[in-house]
């Protein structure tokens, strides 16, 4: 009875270990007595109590490999430090179990190699500019050295180059100088374009005041053209009403000649009123005629005359009186 339980304990305990459950992202190699014999996927297997062994178990995931930070001399003798991060995936776990016997520290040294290598064919600009063309020129080398591993290099970085405290610090100074040449263009360059707004603005208001100038004579010039309009068509309104009193008088003279006959007297009455007319406007100029002139000689006679009427209390008659007797009034309608 003793000896059945046992028999049955150690039963189940056999195919209990001959279970094998794997993971999701992960493979598991066997060897059965020693040699290789198939690869676990996924999932739970039957294996031979004894017989089969797990070799390793292989991750099937993307991994990252970080390599420490290597002195490297470039081409122009300086020493740098430059530190890399791989990511990589196990294509063939066989390969990778049974072709290196550690898969990661091949990838390192191959890393730092070719690294070495490529860095020490270019100078320390070249690097600190060209870490792009450095990343490829890796990735395509170690690729091709990890294929013999089941290895398959998906990306390489680098992370940091550092050089030495005094090349830093002649770098500083080179930032520094280039930042403040941008700092020195920028500001040339607002001053120049604060002068050219300037200079616009200035040209803009010179240009408004010749505008504001052309106005303004175009102004003066139209309103000194009116005023002389005004003027002239005032002097020719004058000139017009003085020819009409002008005709005027010389019409009374007419009348008065024809009316009175010879009359000498009232023809020099006449024309003294007609003078008198005319000169009173300021802005006539008589302009006299000899026979006029030689006919004053009788206006003394005329005023003696006047005077002596003036004299006879009973036979006194106004001149006024004596030229609408001389003269009847009688108008001559214009034509």
């Amino acid at each position: 009875m003793i000896i059945g339980l046992i028999l049955l304990l150690l039963i189940v305990v056999m195919i209990l270990t001959s279970i094998k459950i794997v993971n999701t992202g992960y493979v598991v190699l066997i060897e059965r007595f020693g040699q290789f014999h198939r690869i676990l996927e996924p999932g739970w297997h039957f294996t031979i109590v004894f017989a089969d062994f797990v070799r390793r178990k292989i991750s099937t995931k993307q991994q990252i490999l970080d390599i420490q930070p290597q002195n490297v001399i470039t081409k122009d003798n300086v020493n740098i430090s430059i530190d890399n991060v791989i990511f990589y995936k196990v294509i063939n776990s066989r390969d990778a179990v049974y072709n290196i016997e550690d898969y990661k520290s091949g990838i390192v040294y191959s890393t730092i190699t070719n690294m070495r290598n490529i860095v020490g064919d270019m100078t320390l600009d070249d690097v600190l500019s060209g870490r792009d063309r450095i990343n490829s020129k890796l990735l395509e080398i170690i690729d091709e050295i990890t294929d013999a591993y089941g290895i398959k290099i998906l990306s390489v970085e680098i992370k940091n180059i550092v050089p030495p405290s005094e090349i830093q610090q002649a770098m500083e100074k080179q930032m520094r100088a280039e930042r403040d040449k941008r700092a020195f263009i920028l500001t040339a360059e607002g001053e120049k374009q604060s002068q050219i707004e300037r200079a616009e603005g200035h040209k803009q208001a010179q240009i408004l005041n010749a505008e504001a100038e052309k106005q303004a004579n175009i102004r003066r010039a139209e309103g000194l053209k009116e005023s002389q309009l005004l003027e002239a068509e005032g002097k020719a309104r004058a000139i017009e009403t003085i020819a009409i009193a002008e005709a005027g008088a010389i019409r009374k003279v007419n009348t008065a000649i024809i009316e009175s006959g010879t009359n000498e007297t009232v023809i020099a009455l006449k024309q003294i009123e007609a003078l008198t007319e005319m000169s009173k406007n300021p802005a006539n100029k008589l302009i006299l005629p000899n026979e006029i002139l030689s006919s004053f000689g009788s206006i003394s006679a005329i005023g003696e005359m006047l005077r002596m009427d003036k004299k006879s209390e009973n036979k006194a008659i106004p001149t006024k009186e004596i030229q609408n007797k001389a003269i009847p009034n009688k108008s001559i309608p214009n034509k």
